[in-house]
């Protein structure tokens, strides 16, 4: 299943997610490995089996293999990484910023593809995951990288479309399961 068949399948009150989803796979703000990279990233964060599914049949024939691993490394070191650094950046002792973090984060430091393209991969994971001290952190890497405001606007476009598909589809399976409840008084 395509990410346009997937959007298809989302309700009315969802049309404007399945046009923005449109319109990302007809970005061209973005080469094809930075776009379907944080669309799989995305995908992967959201937990949602279905855009999961939807992304990986998208990406397969558009990404590297090592570019596919890369972006679901991202997802994956990224979440763990945002609710550490969320936790720092939050609370109130300022002691824990100053302690050794002793998390492995190896595929930060060699995710197989070009660290820019890793580090986009990680913003927009970073901006689903509402972690401001780690979108700080990837804008820099990416704006030293010679990476535009709008490339790195794009990729927060993504991440907002990928999160709004995965919440609408899961509306419409809850929506569908409370129907077919019978009434109960």
């Amino acid at each position: 299943m395509s990410l346009s068949d997937f959007a298809s399948k989302l309700p009315d009150f969802a049309r404007d997610i399945r046009v923005n989803i449109d319109l990302l796979l007809g970005e061209e703000v973005l080469d094809d490995q930075r776009k379907y990279g944080t669309m799989l990233a995305c995908a992967h964060v959201t937990g949602h089996r279905p855009l999961i599914r939807a992304t990986e049949d998208e990406t397969a024939d558009k990404l590297t293999p090592e570019a596919a691993n890369a972006a679901r490394s991202a997802a994956s070191v990224m979440t763990m990484n945002n609710v550490y650094y969320r936790f720092v950046h939050l609370a109130s002792n300022k002691e824990y910023g100053a302690m050794p973090v002793k998390l492995r984060m190896n595929a930060i430091g060699c995710p197989g593809i070009d660290n820019a393209d890793f580090e986009m991969f990680g913003l927009a994971v970073s901006a689903i995951n509402g972690c401001g001290m780690c979108i700080d952190a990837h804008e820099q890497v990416l704006k030293r990288a010679r990476v535009s405001a709008c490339e790195i606007q794009a990729a927060v476009r993504i991440a907002a479309v990928m999160q709004a598909a995965a919440a609408a589809d899961r509306s419409r399976v809850e929506i569908r399961a409370w129907q077919d409840q019978p009434v109960t008084a």
